[in-house]
C-alpha cells in the first residue's frame, strides 16, 4: 500500500555526523506524522522525533540540540540530521509515516538502518 525506504545509515566515529532519509511511496492523498523511532539491542523501539504536517516537532530529550527533523513534503520525505553523536545513539533506526490513501488510513515502517557510533 505505502512502502517506505531509508537511507543513510553506517559507522561513525563519536562526534561525526549522519543522515538518514526516508521516501515515502504508493498511493498516498496525505501524510499527517513523519518521524524516527530507534531500537538497540535488548531495548524497546522508541520515539527519536517526530514532524506533523504543520510544521511541528517533537524531540526525545536525549537528542534535543543534537539531532534535527525535516521534511519534503513534495518528494514525501522525512530527513533526521544527526549531529555530535554518542556511542548510546547506536541503534536500528526506523522510520514511521501515518497518513490516508484514497481507501484509508495507513501507518507504514520503514525496514529499519543501522546507525553505529564507535571509535
Amino acid at each position: 500500500q505505502v512502502q517506505l525506504v531509508e537511507s543513510g545509515g553506517g559507522l561513525v566515529q563519536p562526534g561525526g555526523s549522519l543522515r538518514l532519509s526516508c521516501a515515502a511511496s504508493g498511493s498516498i492523498f496525505n501524510i499527517y506524522v513523519m518521524g524516527w523511532y530507534r531500537q538497540a539491542p535488548g531495548k524497546q523501539r522508541d520515539l527519536v522525533a517526530r514532524i506533523i504536517s504543520g510544521g511541528s516537532t517533537n524531540y526525545a530529550d536525549s537528542v534535543k540540540g543534537r539531532f534535527t527533523i525535516s521534511r519534503d513534503n513534495a518528494k514525501s520525505t522525512v530527513y533526521l540530521q544527526m549531529n555530535t553523536l554518542k556511542p548510546e545513539d547506536t541503534a536500528v533506526y526506523y522510520c514511521n509515516v501515518r497518513g490516508n490513501t484514497r481507501l484509508g488510513g495507513f501507518d507504514s515502517w520503514g525496514q529499519g538502518t543501522q546507525v553505529t557510533v564507535s571509535s
